[in-house]
């Protein structure tokens, strides 16, 4: 069954807006998504009923927030798949979540974290930084010749020396997304743990923890409905139990001297400080959305939209990855000779209030590599229709026009 797009566009305030006279396109969700109505009110629950302190107050609007906190990590840890909810972290977003991995993991001189040639800077400047710091080494998997993720290059790079694969799992740039199942395994295979950002696959993908057998994986709430500055850090938990904390301070320990410290059980010990209550509680309600909604449905309507745009413009643009739109999930990023990206961008928003993203998204390493200056990335989700795709299709022909 699919799903009712028009209903659905219902519950997001932003889709009823318009700028001079004509509706707002959204097509920017890989960077960020729109929140539904069920989400502002959330938050917005928090702060008008019970804007208290959690995890320290005793009285009655302290609980109120403890529990609305305590659903929220029930919820994520239903969305994820996890065993309990102490494995599941609240951050900031999945940068947050990869720094706490990068700086609380036991890494030595010499040992090598292993990613992909299109990490995001998230999952690429930690590591740098570490191997500046402690003398490991971050290598590359290098791709198969059509520029896709090769599971056989990955299978060599696995030696005894290789500690971590810390690894995107769909990709901003393209939208390709790589066979994690078979990755762990075959890390885990050589006594490596995996890392998995799974930022841009969590909101679109069925990404189950347990079924994988991730050691972690980090996410953010504001591609998922949620809240911005909101995420989670998942990890297994006797992995968590022997790491330790990333940030400290209140919340994080049982009892303090004026010499030592006695530090909490995860999730605790990683949270320092007064959490974002009002976000936590808003991300929780978002998984719940998303789980109404069904990943699968999400999935399939994102790949007809964007067979519908890549049949009507894919002729007369360089896309960025597979021609295939099943293989690119929901997202078109292109170019089109050698107008700058942000041209079009803007050229689009100006003329039908369509909202793209432009530039190296985050990924310059790879544009580096390509000799690319970037891309005009369009990116859909399950509220977005075929009316609007067929709106961005007319209205890029019409800047293509303009700039040849």
């Amino acid at each position: 069954m699919g799903l009712n797009v028009e209903k659905i566009r219902e519950d997001f305030p932003v889709m009823k807006r318009e700028i001079h006279g004509k509706p707002i396109i959204y097509f920017d969700n890989a960077c960020m998504t729109m929140r539904p109505v069920q989400v502002i009110e959330k938050i917005n629950e928090y702060y008008n009923e019970y804007p208290a302190c959690g995890e320290r107050s005793s009285h009655k609007l302290g609980k109120r927030v403890d529990e609305g906190v305590d659903q929220a990590r029930e919820s994520l840890k239903k969305f994820i798949g996890a065993r309990h909810t102490k494995e599941v972290i609240f951050t900031k977003n999945t940068t947050e979540g990869i720094n706490l991995v990068a700086n609380t993991i036991d890494l030595n001189k010499g040992d090598v974290v292993l990613g992909t040639d299109r990490e995001h800077n998230s999952n690429l400047l930690p590591w740098q930084k570490l191997a500046s710091l402690a003398g490991t080494k971050h290598e590359i998997v290098d791709p198969n010749p059509d520029d896709t993720f090769s599971i056989e290059n990955f299978e060599k790079k696995m030696s005894r020396d290789v500690k971590l694969v810390s690894i995107i799992h769909t990709s901003n740039v393209d939208g390709t997304t790589i066979p994690i199942k078979e990755v762990i395994k075959i890390a885990h295979d050589h006594k490596a743990l995996v890392l998995v950002d799974a930022a841009q696959s969590i909101p679109h993908h069925d990404v189950n923890v347990r079924k994988l057998d991730a050691d972690f994986l980090a996410f953010s709430g504001h591609k998922m409905l949620g809240p911005s500055g909101t995420g989670v850090l998942y990890g297994k938990e006797h992995l968590l139990k022997k790491m330790p904390p990333f940030m400290v301070g209140g919340g994080t320990v049982e009892d303090t001297t004026h010499t030592n410290a006695t530090f909490d059980e995860p999730p605790d010990k990683f949270e320092a400080g007064l959490q974002n209550y009002a976000g936590i509680i808003g991300l929780g309600e978002a998984a719940r959305y998303l789980m109404r909604i069904g990943k699968d449905n999400i999935q399939k309507h994102e790949i007809a939209l964007n067979r519908r745009v890549t049949d009507g413009v894919g002729d007369l643009v360089d896309i960025i990855g597979p021609n295939e739109p099943e293989k690119r999930s929901g997202i078109f990023s292109f170019n089109y000779k050698k107008v700058d990206s942000h041209e079009i961008s803007m050229m689009l928003d100006e003329m039908e209030n369509i909202c793209t993203r432009a530039g190296a998204h985050c990924v310059h390493s790879w544009f580096n590599a390509h000799n690319i200056n970037g891309s005009c990335r369009a990116s859909f989700y399950f509220y977005n229709t075929p009316e609007e795709c067929d709106k961005f299709v007319d209205t890029l022909k019409k800047v293509i026009d303009v700039v040849k």
